[in-house]
């Protein structure tokens, strides 16, 4: 089986929550699972929209439905729906920094509206990421490249009751820390070293920090995620959406 095309298996787990199945208002759409595994050739090999292979049909057709997806959020409603049931006994956040190609770079009034940013070594996006005790993508969320890690730990956090919050030194604020105590979690967190009052740290537990660095690299398999091509920040984050949702289904 080739790696790109979807199990029969995963298939079944998200053939109902794709637009255009029996019921929906509209038209009905073909060819769904096709249209999924089109998008999924185009993230793992970073290849133009123009080189997708005629098995998967006429690329447009295929770059228009995915856009329409994008803009209508349901590529992130697939990912929401298959990571529903969390194993919270951990929450592990962390930031990841991908390069931003000169093919979807835009101007620079769109660079800013579009989660983009010039950091160490040029034009970028960071995606901030958060999983549970399992390794499995529970959230995300994109900012430009330059953007400190921790200005998005509440964000990445909100709604979940984990039991306890991984995260290394950067997310140590005292924002962050109140906001963990306030959701009644315990913080492992290393302390910043001009910490007047050092925290203990259990250094058994925080190793388990390491799913969170795993998921970024079976994300950056995918050579479309590892480089971002795409202009707009919602389809470079409906690409996402789709990767993510096959690595929580595997």
């Amino acid at each position: 089986m080739k790696r790109t095309v979807l199990r029969d298996d995963q298939w079944e787990r998200i053939k109902d929550l794709l637009p255009g199945k029996a019921g929906d208002s509209g038209v009905t759409a073909s060819n769904n699972r096709l249209v999924i595994e089109a998008v999924l050739w185009i993230a793992r090999t970073g290849s133009p929209w123009r080189d997708l292979p005629e098995r998967f049909g006429y690329w447009h057709r295929i770059y228009v439905r995915y856009n329409r997806w994008a803009h209508k959020g349901s590529w992130t409603n697939i990912l929401a729906a298959v990571a529903s049931d969390p194993d919270l006994e951990y929450l592990m956040v962390d930031g990841s920094i991908v390069r931003v190609h000169q093919h979807g770079a835009g101007s620079k009034k769109q660079q800013s509206e579009q989660a983009m940013g010039k950091s160490r070594g040029g034009l970028s996006t960071k995606i901030h990421a958060a999983v549970d005790a399992l390794g499995n993508p529970v959230r995300f969320l994109l900012t430009a490249g330059q953007t400190s890690e921790y200005t998005q730990a509440e964000a990445l956090m909100a709604g979940f009751e984990a039991g306890y919050v991984l995260a290394d030194k950067g997310y140590d604020s005292d924002a962050f820390m109140s906001t963990i105590a306030e959701s009644q979690a315990m913080p492992v967190i290393p302390a910043r070293k001009n910490r007047k009052v050092l925290r203990e740290l259990d250094r058994n537990l925080y190793k388990e920090r390491n799913w969170v660095e795993r998921c970024f690299q079976k994300l950056k398999h995918f050579r479309r995620i590892a480089t971002r091509y795409e202009r707009l920040a919602r389809n470079y984050q409906a690409m996402l959406s789709l990767v993510l949702t096959v690595i929580r289904l595997n």
